[in-house]
């Protein structure tokens, strides 16, 4: 998984190539592909068969049938929003990444039961961004985080540069991508 994850809201399917190859050209990896619209489906399993040199996952995942049909479209990890025990069961039987978001401890001791210790905290900036994570990263010095959530040019760095963090996700890279091409 890249350190920086482009969340991508793909309203139209036809967006799907141009999105994709500004992405695959800004030389990223790893790609959400959020669960919000109606061809978040479509798209993840176009990308999945096209785009082979890029990791598709699948995002917003809220529950079990998301999570099956994001299996199924070729979704090789699972982003959600909050703690889901059904979709945790299913990316554990179909041998798959489940990043669940958790910003509390309750939550966070949930994802560790399941055996996760990699978790989404989101929205980061609302929820008091890294001050918040250290002092979580206490109790739980197992656990690693996915920064999401008013993540921007001002401080990802700032994320980045934490041991914390594995990851940061931003709708900004989508843009930032589509800008370099056209």
């Amino acid at each position: 998984m890249d350190k920086k994850i482009p969340v991508v809201k793909i309203k139209e399917f036809g967006d799907t190539d141009r999105i994709l190859s500004a992405l695959e050209n800004a030389r990223f990896h790893s790609i959400e592909i959020t669960f919000r619209t109606d061809c978040a489906y479509e798209a993840i399993k176009y990308a999945s068969k096209h785009y082979p040199n890029l990791e598709i996952g699948a995002g917003t995942v809220i529950n079990k049938e998301q999570a099956e049909k994001a299996v199924e479209a070729g979704a090789k990890f699972l982003v959600s929003p909050g703690f889901s025990k059904d979709v945790s069961d299913v990316a554990k039987k179909n041998k798959i990444q489940y990043i669940p978001g958790c910003v509390t401890p309750t939550e966070i001791m949930a994802a560790l039961e399941e055996g996760i210790t990699l978790v989404k905290f989101f929205p980061a900036e609302q929820f008091g961004g890294l001050k918040t994570i250290k002092a979580l990263s206490g109790p739980f010095p197992q656990v690693r985080f996915m920064a999401t959530g008013g993540i921007n040019e001002k401080n990802i760095d700032e994320y980045l540069s934490s041991p914390l963090i594995v990851a940061v996700g931003a709708s900004y890279f989508v843009e930032d991508a589509l800008k370099n091409v056209e």
